[in-house]
């Protein structure tokens, strides 16, 4: 088992993480839920035994521990970029990145294993393909697949649902049960109280960087939900900052996208395939599908990010594609958030410059910012609640809190078009609830509109009318639906 009792955990020279009493016996399953900022990531460290301990007493009899994490994912990709040091290969460069097989069977070669594991997530598909080009959820599996090829004892995973479409998350809490069954001991460390799953037989809580609370599922539940839309109530009615500049308005007649017969292609490997899709003013999109279908792809595409969009016959607010415009041209009229801009986002700056560097479409700041923008951003800071972390690095905050600097850094403009690839990941109920209304807001009030990637229907805010959906066919291709909902 492990039993920690009155320890007190080095989290920096001014700030600790607490736990009075902590019992985790063998064979059972418990979750951990906290807000953003509440310690959850410290406490996944602490529980592996990664943790630096400044008092108390701790007893772990566990023999193979094993945890994945958001930074733990983000280290790995960016080792995998950094094997041919480009984001781009040259003419003749052999890629030199690990095949999704390699990565799962990094600390435990058995083919036979690797492949049962990889049925039973359904990427059996991917086990050939460099792991650096799999989307979001795709890598999520992976490392679980990983985790798992080391058969551990106790197993810990922090947010595993995040990223994974609604077939995935209902898969792996299928296969976490199996596993508790198994007697495998699970921890989950989770931001959403109904992915809770339900062979979890205990929940504690967190707050303020310390264990509040810990009991049986239901009477904990009970507890929290009630303090949870109370605290909701309180957030009712909150004012965005305005856009430092008066915000572009395009003419109601001008078709915002206009994508002819898209096509993405990596050598025999068809990504998108036949798409024609036309976004008009108001129109404020969902783009929905499984893990691995494309739909990042199709957003980067649009907002210039991606080599083949100008192979493409793409038309984005009544310019075409390639006939002169300027990448900062296309990015002038965006906001954008996804998990790739995260994970690209680990340059060494302070959080009040990752929100002003919102206004210039720049990881980091590069040109003079002037007062108003400065005013803004504090007022911004002020709704975040991160005032007294302005000047702190972006990397200190916990990944949620990072997510929602983000989101912030793309409505700071309130732009032309907010482009929102999967934002919600990371975040606690309270702070999904937020960012939607801020959405919303923004939406209404303003000339903003929306393309939203979610795979938790439960994520679209109110504004959406229309929806683009992946649909697959039995050999990993695609079809294309659009309709109407609002």
């Amino acid at each position: 088992m492990l039993k920690i009792e009155n320890a007190h955990y080095k989290i920096s020279d001014y700030k600790v993480f607490s736990i009075e009493s902590l019992t985790i016996k063998p064979a059972t399953s418990v979750a951990f839920v906290g807000r953003n900022g509440s310690g959850k990531s410290i406490l996944v460290k602490i529980l592996a035994g990664e943790q630096t301990l400044l008092s108390g007493h701790v007893i772990n009899e566990f023999k193979s521990i094993a945890h994945i994490s958001f930074e733990q994912l983000q280290k790995l990709i960016e080792d995998e970029w950094k094997r041919n040091n480009t984001d781009m290969l040259s003419e003749g460069e052999k890629d030199t990145g690990l095949t999704t097989a390699q990565i799962i069977q990094a600390n435990s070669v058995d083919e036979r294993l690797c492949q049962q594991l990889a049925e039973q997530f359904g990427i059996a598909h991917l086990l050939s393909r460099r792991f650096k080009y799999l989307s979001t959820g795709e890598t999520r599996k992976t490392l679980i697949c990983r985790v798992l090829m080391t058969q551990p004892d106790l197993l810990i995973l922090d947010e595993p649902f995040d990223g994974l479409d609604v077939l995935s998350r209902e898969n792996l809490a299928e296969r976490l049960a199996d596993l508790a069954k198994q007697g495998m001991t699970i921890i989950l460390v989770l931001n959403r109280f109904n992915e809770i799953p339900n062979f979890i037989e205990n929940i504690g809580i967190l707050a303020d960087c310390q264990l509040l609370k810990i009991g049986d599922k239901g009477t904990i539940l009970d507890d929290v939900i009630v303090k949870q839309l109370a605290d909701m109530e309180n957030k009712q009615n909150v004012l965005l900052p305005e856009a430092d500049k008066p915000p572009i308005k395009l003419a109601n007649e001008l078709d915002r996208i206009i994508l002819n017969n898209g096509h993405v292609q990596y050598d025999d490997k068809v990504i998108i395939n036949g798409l024609t899709w036309r976004v008009k003013a108001r129109q404020n999109w969902q783009i929905v599908g499984p893990n691995g279908a494309g739909k990042s792809t199709l957003l980067s595409l649009i907002t210039g990010d991606h080599p083949q969009g100008y192979s493409n016959d793409l038309t984005l607010f009544g310019h075409k594609r390639g006939s002169g415009e300027t990448i900062w041209d296309i990015k002038q009229h965006i906001g954008y958030v996804s998990s790739s801009l995260h994970l690209d986002y680990r340059v060494s700056v302070s959080v009040k410059n990752v929100l002003l560097s919102g206004y210039f479409d720049s990881i980091g700041i590069y040109q003079a910012t002037s007062d108003k923008q400065n005013k803004l951003v504090d007022e911004w800071l002020q709704l975040l609640n991160l005032q007294t972390q302005a000047d702190k690095p972006f990397q200190s905050l916990s990944w949620g809190q990072q997510r929602l600097v983000l989101i912030a850094r793309a409505l700071v403009k309130h732009p032309t078009l907010l482009i929102l690839d999967e934002p919600l990941q990371g975040l606690d109920q309270l702070n999904r609830e937020l960012v939607k209304r801020w959405i919303d807001q923004l939406i209404n009030d303003g000339y903003t509109q929306l393309l939203f990637v979610s795979h938790h229907a439960e994520d679209a805010p109110k504004c959406i009318t229309h929806r683009l959906t992946f649909v697959p066919d039995l050999d990993h291709n695609y079809q294309y639906k659009i309709e109407q909902i609002n």
